[in-house]
């Protein structure tokens, strides 16, 4: 059987393809869900560590239940997605004699989750997890090791914005804009989903609305293609900071966990009031709590924080990439939102600045990625193309630092229609071998970097200008960066080596190598790393 799992900064979502009825269902998982009638069956992103050195915790609702979010205690977190391969300022502490890493904290919350769902399911063959858009091959490279140790016969991934498109369900050939806003991350993504000509329909899709599979159209796409793409380390948690610090400097109230919580609810409620209160009782030291706010003020808040610019530079990168391939802002036909921050009213009133109303589709926010990923074992084809930019290092002689040379640009479809190549000499005499580091290379328009650090009990972002492109290295660690060992041993003056590289369907880039002395090919279509 086939499950799907989103895992969100501020909640987690299972499902699974249910063979009989032909449609997606969400999975209830007892004691890790929390079950609110409007709502499905959500599992908390929650964390809260008994024994690190045995790598014993609690996770999701069982959190909330025993009341370990509203205390200040070193062993609960929130939030720590959005750390795992983030670049910290700041450390975790050690616990039980175990130094800590977001990278740990995340395995142990989906282990638990993904053990849950083996002991209530018994079959569990396929797995598809869905990633943030703008997320660091580090973060798909985290989760592949993570599922080693499962049994399962296939592990795929798929971008969260274009599983939505596929979880809203299109009845014909469209061009969609989906929103993904959630807990940690803000994803734009332009997807056309096209039904194949001449082709049987393979099952059922979701009109608008609440309609089910099964009473919708029989046919359904059979083909995404993701046009454009733009995201950003932005969502509800920063949102949280804001009015907890808004609250700090009107109240003096301090800052922890339990004025995360209660801000949490506080913004949840003016969702749907214009007015809020939240307060809170301690029976063991009879104090209480009691924050108010209205949405006036709660939008001036977001509105301080620059929260509608960052929306907008968000889109503005989307729509750029759209343009270059012909398509304006009149050539979408739905704009579909994902995620509990699109729940906001005034970020529903922003997207109608940009788009008529009734292109605006929001009735499914909180289970559509999960529901759209199961589509890939349906026979849905994804077109996708490469987010980000991949170079080679060089040392550039006149500045005395490395640079990184272009190889493989944003928005190249994979496989690749044709090799990049390259020719390398060697830079010193009698050298033994010559390595090559590859890296994932930011927006080179963009020159602003999202820095996760801690702020007192607090997981927080912040905003800082570059002044040089970003890049994360891919092969910088060990002996993969060596492609060639030289027989007899190079010297500087003349070309050594010819590299070839492409991408196959996987999005694994492969290197084949040729020695120019000698003629010998010493690597052929050799695997180097696989790219986002």
């Amino acid at each position: 059987m086939t499950f799907a799992i989103d895992f969100g900064t501020s909640n987690t979502v299972v499902t699974r393809w249910n063979s009989a009825t032909r449609q997606s269902e969400v999975v209830l998982l007892p004691g890790l869900a929390q079950q609110i009638s409007k709502n499905p069956p959500l599992v908390p992103s929650l964390v809260h560590i008994q024994d690190a050195a045995k790598g014993s915790v609690q996770v999701g609702q069982r959190v909330r239940d025993q009341g370990l979010d509203i205390s200040s205690d070193k062993r609960f977190y929130r939030n720590f997605k959005r750390g795992i391969g983030a670049q910290i300022q700041g450390f975790l502490p050690e616990l039980d004699g175990r130094e800590l890493s977001f990278e740990q904290i995340g395995q142990w919350f989906l282990m638990t989750v993904i053990q849950a769902v083996q002991a209530q399911e018994q079959t569990l063959d396929d797995m598809v997890f869905t990633v943030p858009v703008d997320s660091f091959e580090v973060y798909r490279h985290w989760l592949g090791q993570t599922c080693e140790s499962l049994n399962l016969s296939q592990v795929r991934m798929l971008d969260e914005p274009t599983a939505a498109a596929l979880g809203y369900g299109i009845q014909q050939e469209e061009t969609v804009l989906v929103v993904d806003f959630g807990g940690g991350t803000l994803d734009f993504s332009l997807v056309e989903l096209v039904i194949a000509p001449n082709r049987k329909p393979l099952g059922f899709i979701v009109r608008w609305g609440n309609k089910s599979l099964a009473e919708s159209s029989s046919q359904r796409p059979q083909k995404a293609k993701v046009l454009a793409k733009a995201g950003e380390n932005l969502g509800g948690a920063d949102i949280d900071n804001w009015l907890a610090d808004y609250f700090q400097q009107q109240q003096g109230i301090a800052l922890n966990a339990l004025t995360q919580r209660l801000v949490e609810r506080l913004k949840i409620q003016l969702s749907e009031k214009t007015e809020a209160t939240e307060s809170f009782f301690d029976d063991e030291t009879l104090e209480s709590l009691t924050l108010k706010l209205d949405r006036e003020t709660f939008e001036d808040i977001l509105q301080r924080n620059q929260f509608f610019d960052r929306l907008d530079g968000c889109l503005e990168q989307v729509l750029q990439q759209a343009r270059r391939q012909g398509i304006g802002i009149d050539d979408i036909d739905a704009v579909l939102l994902v995620g509990g921050t699109v729940q906001i009213p005034a970020v529903r009133r922003w997207l109608k600045t940009y788009f008529p109303d009734p292109k605006i589709r929001g009735d499914r926010p909180f289970t559509a990625v999960a529901e759209g990923a199961l589509q890939l074992q349906q026979g849905i084809e994804v077109s996708d193309f490469l987010y980000h930019s991949y170079g080679v290092r060089y040392w550039d002689r006149r500045n005395r630092r490395h640079g990184w040379h272009s190889i493989i640009r944003s928005g190249q479809p994979y496989p690749s229609p044709s090799p990049v190549e390259i020719v390398l000499g060697a830079s010193t005499d009698n050298q033994p071998s010559i390595e090559l580091v590859i890296g994932e290379l930011g927006n080179e328009d963009a020159r602003v970097a999202t820095e996760v650090f801690f702020e007192g009990d607090r997981l927080v972002t912040r905003q800082t200008q570059q002044e040089a492109q970003q890049v994360q290295p891919l092969n910088a660690e060990g002996s993969g960066r060596t492609i060639a060992k030289l027989e007899p041993l190079g010297a500087p003056g003349s070309d050594r080596i010819r590299v070839q590289f492409e991408v196959d369907r996987d999005r694994t880039l492969r290197i084949t190598v040729e020695d120019i002395l000698t003629g010998n090919t010493l690597l052929e279509d050799r695997p180097v790393i696989q790219l986002s």
